[in-house]
């Protein structure tokens, strides 16, 4: 295994870890997390959905399904920690660690996916 495919698999397993560790919360501790939405001034309806996604998303990631689908999971994650991370900062100055590792996972994973499995019509550059 070279190297590109080490960076990618622990990236994208660190991705995967904290949004499986997201996606448990938001199902176990709903009530928490809803003060957490309500904090940030957030939808809190969005939880469950949000929590779907999170898991569709990464079933788009790890599988082969469709290009198009997979990018959009990415860009899905991209959204959505930058925007925790940004909702940690602003409005408590802390907290934000957590969101800004999510955030750094999503990135290296996307761009190292591109040179380990590069897809058909798309160009690996």
């Amino acid at each position: 295994m070279n190297g590109n495919k080490i960076v990618f698999y622990i990236a994208t397993g660190v991705l995967t870890a904290i949004m499986f560790f997201s996606v448990f919360n938001y199902f176990t501790k709903y009530d928490m997390i809803v003060g957490f939405f309500e904090h940030f001034n957030y939808p809190t309806y969005l939880v469950y959905p949000l929590a779907t996604a999170k898991i569709l998303g990464l079933i788009a990631v790890w599988g082969s399904f469709s290009s198009w689908l997979k990018e959009w999971a990415y860009a899905g994650f991209f959204f959505d920690t930058i925007l925790a991370f940004f909702a940690h900062y602003l409005t408590d100055g802390a907290g934000y660690t957590f969101a800004l590792l999510a955030l750094t996972a999503t990135l290296v994973s996307y761009f190292f996916e591109k040179k380990v499995r590069p897809r058909k019509g798309i160009s690996a550059d």
